[in-house]
């Protein structure tokens, strides 16, 4: 995908100007300013993986742990080239916010590895896991760090972590450990509805924001960026809605059709292909062409930064419904309301899947298993509260979305400190 400019500006960066634009509004109490903008704990990793052919390669991971007055850190691990310290920093602070909105007892975390996974085989990939989670080693635990998957990390993923895990506990501590990673498979005691949990939660915020605006989804179009695990359950949920995909743009390109893209299919194609290119004979597009694509509704769901002072001119659509984190920087979303585009921010429009990772922990915690409808129920109505409490803020305060969502999480973590106090 490209990137308008020169030079990427710092994800953390962004991060901390949203964070201050809110803050200021908020009048955040300056002792508890100072301890949210920093990070708590930042661990990396260098570990050497023996690969299929013998040589060994080292490889550096990470695991930034932001807060955990709510509760234990929580946050996914990334496998990406674009791994890196500050990158991790802001995804992680992202994730404290998330979960305050959503008023989940978590914290905030995030980890990955720098690498390009495509480039590895199975077997590597697996020593290449299972060594990370071994360097993580006690900074990671059920009731400390809970990881879960992210980009380019599925269950397979965590299934290779929860077992290198249990493999360092005493016996007898085992079964009580399963809940050390959520985005389980579902025999492994993952929850149904984990993996369409983020894309689900998208299309509730989505089917919402139109009852609020008088806008009919059947006949509505929509282009998505980025078209994995959130992209493509995304697009897919939209489908039974009438709603008619029009563009989609991912690492390998991007493709248009008027007369509609087919989701299913689609995503059938990605699985095998690993990518949208060559879809159905379509003509590619180039990026300025795909966020030019005239549409109701865009879902950005690949990377960081892809909205900014360059690209946010191009978009001619209604509503932003951010399914990655950290799609807009804060100059895109001066555009953005500028020119009249509402948006559904990151912390609330992708909380759809810490949201069910909470579900997973409790269900692992309970020795219980929940049916589907119980899951996408307490999941919709929890993702309705907060939708309703942001946009009450924001219509209060008179301010965009993204900050009231910031001053809602704030003002919950602010309450918290000044309840428990600072030790000593």
């Amino acid at each position: 995908m490209g990137q308008g400019g020169a030079q990427r500006p710092s994800v953390y960066d962004n991060v901390m100007r949203q964070f201050d634009k809110a803050a200021d509004l908020m009048k955040l109490d300056p002792d508890i300013r100072k301890i949210l903008a920093t990070t708590k704990n930042e661990i990396i990793v260098h570990f050497p993986v023996k690969m299929d052919d013998g040589t060994i390669e080292m490889f550096s991971g990470y695991r930034v742990q932001h807060n955990d007055v709510l509760g234990p850190y929580k946050g996914g691990l990334r496998f990406h080239p674009s791994v890196d310290l500050d990158e991790v920093r802001a995804l992680a602070t992202w994730m404290t916010w998330k979960s305050a909105l959503v008023d989940i007892p978590f914290g905030g975390a995030k980890g990955g590895i720098q690498f390009e996974p495509a480039e590895y085989s199975p077997r590597e990939l697996e020593r290449i896991t299972r060594r990370f989670a071994f360097s993580l080693g006690c900074s990671i635990g059920p009731e400390y760090d809970i990881p879960a998957p992210d980009v380019n990390t599925n269950p397979q993923i965590m299934a290779w972590i929860l077992d290198t895990y249990l493999s360092m506990m005493p016996p007898q501590e085992r079964n009580r450990s399963v809940h050390v990673v959520t985005g389980k498979p579902v025999g492994l005691g993952g929850s149904l509805g984990r993996d369409k949990a983020t894309g689900q939660g998208i299309v509730y915020l989505i089917e919402q924001w139109a009852k609020d605006s008088d806008f009919d989804l059947h006949g509505a179009t929509y282009t998505v960026q980025g078209f994995g695990n959130v992209g493509g359950w995304a697009a897919r949920l939209l489908k039974p809605h009438g709603a008619r995909l029009v563009a989609v743009e991912d690492a390998t390109g991007a493709i248009a059709n008027p007369e509609g893209i087919d989701p299913d299919k689609l995503a059938e194609h990605v699985k095998v292909h690993r990518g949208v290119r060559g879809y159905a004979r379509m003509d590619l597009i180039d990026h300025e062409t795909f966020l030019s694509t005239s549409a109701d509704l865009f879902i950005p769901a690949a990377l960081e930064n892809q909205i900014t002072a360059e690209t946010a001119s191009l978009l001619d659509v209604k509503l932003v419904a951010e399914g990655a984190n950290g799609p807009t920087d804060p100059d895109g979303d001066l555009i953005l309301e500028e020119k009249g585009i509402d948006l559904l921010p990151d912390v609330l429009c992708n909380a759809g899947g810490v949201i069910v990772s909470y579900y997973e922990w409790l269900q692992n915690k309970r020795s219980e298993f929940w049916e589907l409808e119980e899951v996408d129920g307490k999941l919709q109505r929890r993702l309705l509260v907060a939708y309703g409490r942001v946009r009450d803020t924001a219509r209060r305060v008179g301010t965009d979305w993204r900050t009231a969502a910031y001053m809602i999480a704030l003002s919950r973590l602010e309450r918290v400190y000044k309840e428990r106090g600072i030790f000593p």
